[in-house]
């Protein structure tokens, strides 16, 4: 019996606008059709509608006041340093008693670095040629060693990297951390928009499908059951990063300690900016509401006004770190929804024209972003971290944030490790970078390092010397 389209979804799509979606139907096989029925069937239509009428809506009004956050600082009094330290010791507690949950966003691929897979595996090791991912288990199995914690890792993926990013946790065994304490859960797919408001098409039976963005992290949480799962393992924060960041620590007691001492909702760590021109959102308030700053919504006066001190008065560089307390993210999700304002990415996208015909067509992409959360906060604390020491970002294939520029800030890191110990550095490579790694493992601070150093028997001896270099492990 051929299979036909059933009428009420015909009479749904009508009403949606979305009818152009049937107009190949008559022309498909068997297979597309049952391709098409299954696709259209996953469609959210009363969501779509809202898409498009916000894709038609005027452009919000600009805001009419920025304030600077009130930032935790890195130069910090006597009463801070007293602060830090109870901070500390509540962190150091939260983590032993395995109360904080590690929610790492790794829905991306590495198409865009020229490497073939999830963006996770992108070799970032300068001597070991570790993974993203197989850093942050570093990282994450250093937590355990030093806390005796039980992990419980969330990792995020889509659907374009799921099935690799899963057989790559299997091969690798999941880093020692073992598979019943790694939980994988999926990001919602959106359907993209021409200027219309009608769903694209990469194919007749094929529909043009985004990821919706990090903000779609916390209704992800929910609806994959992890949410759930937290709870009855009596995780009460989550720690939350993004994949293409080895330097990040995602066990940070300092951290975790003050977002939990001052009853936090969400928390963020930021950097300063280099520049009053560096091209990175800022943590801030505008019109009185916390959030992220876009760099091209801060007036130029106010991009470079500066502090008594010197300072860039809108410095808070946002690097997309949070601590985000269970019960926030429950209530910001408790309908199944999540009510975070929609970003709009507008681009030509390769689908299929009224004829058929593959062609650019101008459409638009759908988001929501994370730190858009930190509005609906009751309180919140702004943390502020050394950008050489916890953020190397890997987003472009080559230049800045690159895999190369991420390996010089790893080793530049380790150096400074080496001469806090008070050993000599050795002769750097041709592209800048120094001859070493240390594995999280083993130390993940000038301290640690010099600790660990002590231990050795033949203190100058690298315990794996490579073809690469020295790695400490």
């Amino acid at each position: 019996m051929t299979l036909e389209i059933p009428n009420d979804l015909a009479i749904a799509l009508e009403a949606a606008g979305q009818a152009h979606l049937l107009g190949s139907w008559d022309g498909l096989n068997e297979g597309s059709r049952r391709n098409l029925l299954s696709a259209l069937r996953a469609l959210d239509l009363p969501q779509i509608q809202k898409l498009g009428e916000h894709l038609r809506k005027p452009m919000e009004h600009e805001a009419q006041s920025f304030e600077a956050p009130i930032t935790f600082p890195l130069d910090r009094t006597d009463e801070q340093l007293t602060h830090a330290q109870k901070a500390i010791d509540l962190g150091e507690s939260l983590l032993s008693e395995s109360k904080v949950g590690f929610v790492l966003v790794a829905g991306g691929q590495g198409s865009r670095l020229g490497f073939d897979g999830p963006k996770g595996m992108v070799p970032v090791g300068p001597v070991s040629g570790l993974s993203l991912f197989g850093w942050h288990a570093a990282r994450l199995t250093a937590a355990k060693q030093r806390f005796g914690m039980r992990i419980t890792w969330f990792v995020m993926t889509s659907a374009t990297n799921n099935g690799a990013t899963r057989a790559f946790f299997e091969e690798q065994k999941f880093f020692g951390l073992g598979s019943e304490n790694v939980h994988f859960f999926t990001q919602e797919m959106l359907p993209a928009l021409d200027q219309e408001g009608r769903i694209v098409r990469t194919a007749p039976d094929q529909l043009f499908l985004a990821p919706n963005g990090h903000g779609g992290t916390l209704q992800a949480l929910r609806s994959e059951g992890m949410l759930d799962l937290a709870a009855s393992l009596g995780i009460e924060q989550f720690s939350y990063f993004q994949v293409d960041n080895p330097l990040v620590r995602p066990a940070d007691p300092l951290f975790i300690g003050l977002h939990a001492m001052a009853g936090a909702d969400m928390s963020s760590k930021v950097v300063t900016k280099n520049e009053p021109g560096e091209k990175v959102g800022v943590l801030g308030l505008a019109d009185g509401k916390l959030g992220c700053i876009e760099y091209s919504d801060l007036p130029e006066s106010l991009r470079q006004e500066r502090e008594p001190d010197g300072q860039l008065r809108f410095r808070a560089g946002n690097i997309a770190v949070h601590m985000i307390r269970r019960d926030f993210a429950e209530q910001l999700t408790q309908d199944g929804q999540l009510d975070l304002p929609w970003h709009l990415a507008r681009k030509n996208l390769k689908g299929i024209d009224a004829e058929g015909q593959v062609a650019e067509i101008p459409g638009v992409k759908f988001e929501t972003f994370v730190f858009d959360a930190l509005g609906a906060a009751a309180n919140s604390v702004t943390l502020e971290v050394r950008r050489d020491e916890e953020f190397a970002p890997v987003k472009n294939a080559e230049g800045s944030d690159s895999p190369a520029s991420c390996r010089l800030a790893l080793t530049e890191s380790f150096g400074r490790m080496f001469e806090a110990a008070g050993h000599p550095l050795p002769e750097r490579n041709a592209d800048g970078t120094l001859p070493i790694e240390v594995d999280p493992r083993a130390a993940e601070n000038a301290d640690e390092f010099c600790a660990w150093i002590d231990r050795l028997l033949e203190l100058q001896r690298p315990t794996t010397p490579t073809e690469n270099g020295w790695l400490y492990r």
